[in-house]
């Protein structure tokens, strides 16, 4: 059902990319209404304007905050044109029909981005703006809605190439949209307020990246948000869902590790990990820790990326590459594979909540932060320093493996892991197995658990590989057992108060 647009309201806080609109709807001999400074922008380029006050009889009061809500306004708006009731009492309070709504929203998010100062953010949120979007989206039926100037452009091809008339079909998808924005804004508005939402879970995310596919191809995906906030992409495809999935396991690392440190990450676990005094230094022993996983995985570290290392990282096959800073001839290096993804580091997310959905719901809890709550050397010796140092890096990495999770280190290196296992000694089978594949030598080094041990063979294996300290959360009826044992074989362990679990 095509319906002619002969009259439009209009008022937006944004006008750039009015200008063309607003020149077709007068080409058009369209009415146009409007308020304001969006009345002053329009009748800059000579085009005739009636003020909403002329139709509300009532000037805009209040500091602004009273001016289109007003049944004038609001009958024009929902008035349904197949109603001869509505027709006759539109008629009766000499309510004109309006048949396109051009409204955009105060920038409530950007002004919460850019201060702290609670007056200047309540002036921004939007009243009159989303009551005339969702009563303009109810009525599509008879009139169109545009909230949001990325619309501009359809809006604009719409009064060009059809004369300004519009489908019932075309109508109703501007109208999916409005309500779409407008709900995105009462939820950014609701968690300003609240921001646990506690009697609704409530998040929104906008600028939807299609993915070239999800976890395996026959999956749609996509993601919201906004990415370019937090790096460049110097080089490269376009991320995947599975190197979104992995490059946030590897900032959720990096940002916890300090020092000059490197990691590879392979299916969210860390496989490879080292502190060194230098980056090319750092990914040498990162790579050492597991040559053969490092294929194909994602790579970060916390310092500039210089020539030396961008040779040395050269010789492998991986996905991305994540780090602040690269050096122009490192650069020139790296991008010799077109696809070859390279993330320049701006700032690291940091999410105070998680949440996945699952069964009929949404599971949300608070972010996993910190490393340790306390550190009670409970063993049979106390740790020394570069034990400490060792037993705080392993906790970090264990932390970041998928449960149940054992990390072997020594001097920094991650030189053993296990994770994904359904008993902490399987785990630790593994992470030993690992160990020695690569041939290194586990006398003195440490052992971390992301949680505890349940009985004390996990300690009595690790001591007879050569494991000279172990770091675990404690909290097992039988703690007793493990920490005996420490005491009487001269080993250190040091419990923590706080578990990693990560499933």
């Amino acid at each position: 059902m095509q319906k002619k647009i002969k009259s439009a309201l209009i008022s937006v806080f944004y006008k750039d990319g009015l200008e063309n609109i607003v020149k077709l709807l007068d080409e058009h001999g369209i009415t146009i209404y409007s308020t304001g400074g969006t009345q002053q922008f329009i009748e800059g380029f000579g085009i005739k304007v009636i003020p909403v006050e002329d139709l509300t009889s009532y000037p805009s009061i209040l500091g602004g905050r009273v001016k289109t809500l007003h049944p004038s306004v609001f009958g024009g708006i929902l008035g349904k044109r197949d109603d001869e009731t509505h027709l006759k009492e539109m008629e009766q309070y000499k309510i004109p029909e309006i048949d396109l709504v051009i409204v955009d929203l105060y920038p409530f998010e950007e002004t919460v981005a850019s201060t702290n100062e609670e007056k200047l953010i309540i002036e921004k949120i939007d009243i009159g703006g989303p009551s005339m979007i969702r009563a303009a989206a109810k009525n599509f039926r008879d009139l169109l809605v545009v909230a949001a100037k990325k619309d501009y452009a359809e809006l604009e091809s719409l009064l060009r190439d059809q004369q300004g008339s519009s489908s019932l079909e075309q109508r109703r998808s501007f109208a999916s949209k409005a309500f779409q924005i407008v709900a995105h804004y009462d939820v950014a508005i609701s968690r300003y307020f609240d921001p646990h939402g506690s009697e609704f879970f409530q998040s929104s995310y906008a600028s939807p990246l299609p993915m070239r596919y999800g976890e395996n191809p026959h999956q749609s995906a996509r993601f919201y948000g906004d990415l370019s906030s937090l790096f460049d992409q110097l080089n490269g495809k376009e991320l995947s869902y599975n190197n979104l999935v992995d490059v946030d396991a590897a900032m959720q690392l990096i940002r916890e590790l300090g020092k000059t440190s490197f990691a590879i990450i392979k299916h969210t676990n860390v496989c490879g990990a080292a502190q060194r005094d230098t980056v090319k230094e750092a990914w040498d022993a990162a790579l050492t820790g597991d040559p053969e996983s490092a294929f194909g995985g994602v790579l970060v570290c916390n310092g500039s990326i210089d020539a030396a290392t961008a040779n040395a990282i050269n010789e492998i096959f991986f996905e991305v590459l994540i780090a602040p800073s690269f050096e122009e001839e490192a650069l020139a290096i790296l991008r010799s594979k077109k696809n070859r993804i390279l993330l320049q580091l701006k700032k690291n997310a940091v999410q105070n909540e998680q949440f996945k959905s699952l069964l009929n719901g949404v599971l949300v809890q608070q972010t996993d932060e910190g490393n340790y709550k306390e550190w009670n050397e409970a063993g049979g010796k106390e740790s020394n320093a570069s034990e400490k140092q060792d037993l705080a890096f392993a906790n970090i990495i264990c932390k970041n493996l998928k449960s149940n999770a054992i990390a072997l280190v020594k001097q920094r290196q991650l030189i053993g892991k296990g994770c994904g296992q359904t008993s902490r000694i399987d785990s630790l089978r593994q992470a030993i197995e690992k160990s020695r594949q690569f041939q290194f030598d586990l006398n003195g080094a440490v052992m971390a658990s992301d949680a505890f041990f349940p009985f004390s063979d996990c300690v009595q294996l690790g001591h007879e590989a050569g494991i000279a300290a172990f770091i675990q959360p404690g909290g097992s009826i039988r703690d007793k057992d493990s920490i005996e044992y420490c005491k009487n074989n001269g080993l250190a362990m040091v419990l923590t108060g706080t578990r990693h679990f990560k499933h």
